[in-house]
């Protein structure tokens, strides 16, 4: 990837489209936010595999971020980030969802970058 200054932060084209990034809402994503959205969705994708090989495959997952504790006095560290599951499925055995939290944890690539420096409370809920 090759990021580029731009007036309001920074941008790089993938083929996907443009990605901007800047430190405020109003001009792109801001750099937090990709980090939070990383471990987010790198979860939800090894959990949607997990689901697959254990023979349960989920209709929906939904990710709620529901906190991102910042530290203001160390550089708005991310200290903390709190994600919710919303499992959706007829096929899902919930007296097997703390192995598959385990699983996802353990082989989420971005939890693992950042497991030794940010808290990563995961909590889930099945909707049948």
């Amino acid at each position: 990837m090759k990021f580029s200054m731009t007036e309001h932060g920074f941008e790089t084209t993938t083929q996907y489209g443009t990605l901007h990034i800047s430190p405020k809402d109003e001009h792109g994503f801001r750099p937090y936010q990709l980090l939070v959205s990383s471990v987010a969705v790198c979860s939800g994708g090894v959990m949607r595999k997990v689901l697959q090989k254990m023979r349960m495959p989920a209709d929906d997952i939904q990710i709620e971020v529901k906190e991102v504790h910042r530290n203001p006095d160390v550089a708005d560290r991310v200290e903390r980030i709190h994600l919710h599951f919303t499992v959706m499925g007829t096929e899902i055995d919930e007296s097997k969802m703390p192995r598959i939290m385990e699983l996802t944890s353990k082989n989420c690539s971005m939890v693992q970058s950042v497991k030794d420096a940010i808290d990563i409370r995961e909590t889930y809920e099945v909707v049948r």
